[in-house]
This record gives C-alpha cells, sequence and structure tokens, in this order.
C-alpha cells in the first residue's frame, strides 16, 4: 500500500488557512443564543420585518452576520418577511417553507411535541429564505452546458433576466431551474416575469439544457455534474478555492425565527448544515501536458532564469491541492549543456531543471513518457530518488514494472482519488520490465481490473496516458478506442498528457475524456500548422465530499520557446470554438 501523500506544497498552508468545522459550528451556536435573547417570548407576537442586509462571508470562525455597511450593488433587495401566526394554532406549530432544499430539510428533527404546519399564519416558528440571523447559508451555481463559449455574466445581467429584461451572454434564454431552487430565489428577489424561468425537474435539467444551446441554469451546488460548465458571477465561481460566498450573488441565506424557546429547541434536536459548500470536502486537482524541459526550452531558462517559464502560470499551479506534472525527461548530473538547434531525440535534462517544478508546486509525476528511458537506467533512477526526496508521488513509470503499474493513492478532505497511467506506444518507449527501470507498457486488461477495484473501494480514479501523439484537435481512433475503454471501467478521468496541441474532449459512461491537453513546457512554439503548439489546457478538476463535481478549462499561450501565459478572452474563445467542434458539440 502506498502511504498517502504528504502534501508539503500545499496542505501546509491549507492546514493553516482552513479552521476546523467544529469551530465554525460553534460560531453557530452562539449566534443563536444572541437569537434567544433577542426573539419575542410569546407565539402570537410579531418578528420584526426583515430587510435586505449585507452578510459576510464566511470567515473560519464565524457564521455571517449581518452589519451595518452598505450592500453591494446588485445584492437583492426584497428579502421576504416571515409572516406571524394571526389565530390561536397548535401549540408548537412550526411552518416549513415548501421550497427549502432536501439536504437541509432532511436535518431537521421536530421534537416529540412539535406539530408540522401547512401554512406560516398556524405555526409559532418558521423556517425559510431570511438574512435575519440566518442559521444556514446554501450556495447556488450558475451553470451552462459544458460547451459553452461565454465563462462569465455580471450579476446585472442575471437580474436583469430574472426581472424580464434579458441583456448579457444569454439574452432571450430562460433559466433553467428545478421547483425548490425556484421557490428559493423568489423568495428572496421576488417573483421573476413569466418568460423569463423555465421550471423542470430536476433530472431533466441537464438533458434540456444541451439540447437547447446556448442556455444556463441554476442549481443547488451539490447537484453539480462534470457535464456542466460552472458560469462565474462577476469573477467569482464556487468551484474555485479562492471562492468568497459573502460576495457571490447566489448565496442565500436561511433562518428560523418565532418563540425563542422553540426556535431554540429545535435547533438543538436537529443538525441543521451551515452550508451546502464545506471548503473542508473540496479537493482540486491541476493535470497538464507535456513537460520537457530541452533543447530551446531549457536553453532560454539558462538566459533567463530556471524559474522563467512559470512566470505568469505559476501560481495557477501552485493554487491546486494537487499539481500534476507529466515530466517526460530523466534528470542527469552528466546532461550536457542545451542545445537550442538538437536535432536527434535522446533527451536529459539538468538536476538544476527541477527547481521549475518546486516552482509550480508539484505534488505527482507522470512518467509515462517516451523519453525517460533516453539516458538509460542510471539517469531514471537518479530521478526517482530526486522525486522521492521531495516527497512527490509517481505513476506509469517506476523502478520496475510492478512498481510502474501501481495506482498512487491520495486522500485529502474526505476526497479518495487514485493516479493510474501507462505508455501506449510500448515497445522501446517503455522500458519498465521485472528488473529494469522505466515507463510502464498499457495492459489494458489489467487496468480495466484495477481500476474497477479502485472504484469499489471508494475512490474517484484519474487515467493518463502517454499515446500516439497527433497533430490534430480531432482525436484519432485509436486514442479513443483506448480511453474509452478506460473509462467504461470506471475512471472518473481519462486524460492524454502526449499531445502537442490541444484535442477535442468527450462524455463517455459518466467519464470526463480530454484526448490531448498540448504543451505545458516545451519548445514547440509556432512548430505546429496555424500555430496550433502554442496553444494548450491546465485542466483544474473539483472533487467535492467523494464526488468528482466537473472542471474548469485554464487556457495558455506560449510567448516563447519555454514560457506559456494565460489567454486573453478573446483568444481563448477562439481555442474553444476550434476545441469543441473537434469534439462534434
Amino acid at each position: 500500500m502506498i502511504p498517502p501523500l504528504r502534501l508539503r506544497s500545499h496542505l501546509g498552508l491549507f492546514l493553516v488557512m482552513i479552521v476546523p468545522l467544529s469551530a465554525f459550528i460553534s460560531a453557530c451556536v452562539s449566534n443563536l443564543s444572541s437569537l434567544q435573547d433577542s426573539q419575542v417570548s410569546s407565539s402570537t407576537s410579531k418578528p420584526s420585518t426583515v430587510t435586505s442586509t449585507p452578510f459576510q462571508p464566511l470567515s473560519t470562525t464565524q457564521i455571517p452576520t449581518p452589519t451595518a455597511s452598505p450592500s453591494p450593488p446588485e445584492v437583492p433587495t426584497n428579502t421576504p418577511t416571515l409572516s406571524p401566526p394571526t389565530a390561536v394554532n397548535p401549540a408548537n406549530g412550526v411552518w416549513i417553507a415548501p421550497y427549502l432544499p432536501a439536504p437541509l430539510i432532511s436535518q431537521l428533527n421536530l421534537p416529540g411535541d412539535f406539530e408540522s404546519v401547512e401554512s406560516a399564519d398556524t405555526g409559532q416558528v418558521w423556517l425559510g429564505v431570511s438574512d435575519q440571523r440566518p442559521i444556514s447559508h446554501w450556495v447556488y451555481a450558475l451553470v451552462a452546458p459544458y460547451a459553452t463559449i461565454p465563462d462569465q455574466v455580471t450579476i446585472g445581467d442575471l437580474k436583469q433576466s430574472w426581472k424580464g429584461n434579458p441583456i448579457g451572454p444569454f439574452a432571450g434564454k430562460p433559466v433553467l431551474l428545478d421547483e425548490s431552487t425556484y421557490g428559493v430565489l423568489s423568495a428572496w428577489w421576488g417573483e421573476p416575469a413569466p418568460e423569463a424561468t423555465q421550471i423542470l425537474a430536476s433530472e431533466e435539467l441537464i438533458d434540456h439544457a444541451w439540447k437547447e444551446r446556448p442556455s444556463w441554469g441554476i442549481i443547488p451546488f451539490e447537484s453539480l455534474d462534470p457535464g456542466w460548465k460552472v458560469l462565474a458571477i462577476d469573477g467569482l465561481s464556487p468551484l474555485r478555492k479562492d471562492f468568497d460566498p459573502g460576495s457571490y450573488a447566489l448565496t442565500v441565506p436561511f433562518s428560523i425565527q418565532g418563540d425563542a424557546n422553540l426556535v431554540e429547541e429545535l435547533i438543538s434536536n436537529s443538525e441543521i448544515p451551515i452550508t451546502n459548500r464545506d471548503p473542508d470536502r473540496l479537493t482540486t486537482v491541476a493535470l497538464t501536458g507535456v513537460t520537457a524541459l530541452v533543447r530551446a526550452t531549457a536553453f532560454t531558462m539558462h538566459r533567463n532564469g530556471i524559474t522563467y517559464p512559470a512566470r505568469d502560470i505559476g501560481e495557477v499551479l501552485r493554487s491546486a491541492d494537487l499539481t500534476h506534472i507529466s515530466n517526460e525527461i530523466p534528470f542527469t548530473p552528466n546532461c550536457p549543456p542545451p542545445n537550442p538547434v538538437q536535432e536527434d531525440l535522446r533527451f536529459c535534462s539538468d538536476p538544476d531543471y527541477i527547481a521549475l517544478l518546486e516552482e509550480v508546486g508539484t505534488d505527482i509525476v507522470e512518467l509515462t513518457g517516451d523519453h525517460f528511458g533516453d539516458w538509460g537506467p542510471d539517469a531514471m533512477l537518479y530521478t526517482l530518488d530526486m522525486y522521492e526526496q521531495r516527497d512527490w508521488l509517481y505513476y506509469g513509470g517506476g523502478y520496475n514494472r510492478k512498481d510502474a503499474r501501481q495506482a498512487r493513492l491520495v486522500e485529502h478532505n474526505g476526497n479518495k482519488i487514485a493516479f493510474i497511467g501507462c505508455n501506449a506506444k510500448g515497445g522501446g518507449y517503455a522500458t519498465a520490465s521485472e528488473n529494469q527501470p522505466g515507463a510502464v507498457a498499457c495492459d489494458f486488461g489489467w487496468m480495466q481490473e484495477e481500476i474497477n477495484r479502485l472504484v469499489e473501494a471508494g475512490y474517484q480514479v484519474i487515467a493518463t496516458f502517454q499515446h500516439f501523439e497527433y497533430y490534430t484537435y480531432t482525436p484519432q481512433p485509436n486514442q479513443v478506442r483506448d480511453s474509452q475503454s478506460l473509462a467504461a471501467a470506471g475512471a472518473s478521468i481519462v486524460s492524454g498528457s502526449q499531445a502537442h496541441q490541444p484535442q477535442g474532449m468527450e462524455f463517455f459512461k459518466n467519464a470526463y475524456i480530454h484526448y490531448g491537453l498540448g504543451n505545458l513546457f516545451f519548445d514547440q512554439y509556432h512548430y505546429c500548422t496555424d500555430n496550433a503548439c502554442d496553444d494548450g489546457f491546465i485542466d483544474q478538476h473539483v472533487f467535492y465530499d467523494g464526488e468528482y463535481l466537473g472542471n474548469e478549462l485554464i487556457t495558455i499561450l506560449f510567448e516563447d520557446y519555454a514560457r506559456p501565459r494565460l489567454m486573453t478572452s478573446e483568444e481563448r474563445a477562439a481555442l474553444l470554438q476550434k476545441v469543441f467542434s473537434a469534439s462534434n458539440w
């Protein structure tokens, strides 16, 4: 059994930043005590009228509470008032708004002498949407089909469309929601214009959205699916680690109001979740394409500094909980100085170059590459030792065939993730044998059984390839065949690490397949037809509470032979259009 990953490059900081959830819940209890002091003591008294007040971001120490600071632009202004009872009714009547999310309602346990009532007028306690001393904040996601070019909208676009004045990239398209989400947002924002929304069963939303592209919708965060693209609202996305729920337009507060004693008894008898997006249950994984620190890339590093290639994208890679690098090249102290016009394809890297992999926060290294064996067994053993010294996991290659085939297992924030990979070319490219180090050749029957076993053990499996290189956006038949075989075995993600230009994607058997990500650090600047090798992807995958939620495509463009940068919105739209078209979307 491989020991759990010691995420020195990320988790040290991560653990400092995130206070255990128990502290968060303690703050919730403190707020509820304040609620008891301020609530009325009679079941027939009327709670104060609720007005829209901004709430602070969910912190690591307390639940957001109203402040006197001005509301940010476009924050909803018609927070509902929960009506008091008007007649003599059951002594312990509880009204629960019918639109509340099922995961929240399921945690409510009414004490034996409490009675659920059908109207707020007949209850002494009310649970619904309100920012008056909220006990829970629910995060919703603005979504579109994955094959959507626009990445974000403004809150103005969304609110005006809700009111029946459609603007923005989805103007004229109804917002798709299920009945619960419709009820929550109607209580929070007010009833939408008749043509502004379309209500569907939750299980029908994604299929309908794909058929009606372009389309958009709103779903609870916990209902995300890889087939959705999460649209940022004013730059904020709940898929991202730096997400601030207190500044996000689709964070909705829920409150319990009414008789103070009854409120306290109801809460103490229940385990009401304070949010549906707990950062302590979220894990991000950055998957990357080809890294080969040789030729003109290495020459540029010597001239401009070893960490120069990471200047514009280093923070993106470091920000992931797990950063994957597919480094094809062995390190050796005998490596000659880099030659930018080297003609032969026997490659090595100076050991000093590992500083670049440290700079981007590497956690796990894929060794399926064609060139891992270029400088023989001693260089491969030297390289493996360098990775182990840094507590980096490796897979798809190793000290021998058994080691190279071994899936590497990681547990982070309750998410169990397995990495497994192989070289689909085999032969001299895959030198791992019983007593020889190297990349491992694909044994698809064995890999399918192993993936199935890992899935049964509760792991989300990431399977990656060094496949044949094709300079095409469209994946080729052998790539499709082999990738689909691993998806059918149960892998959540199948990714091609070999491609020198971006290739298409597909969803197959509940798996996300990306056939080729392009180069991360390699010197094919202006090399390919139409400069296709200048473009690349970093796929930021997101896992939550043991499930794969989806990913965000980060698009990069090479500025020279070594340094990629993030694309502009225009460059990004052009690349997505090409790749989505090659995916038959």
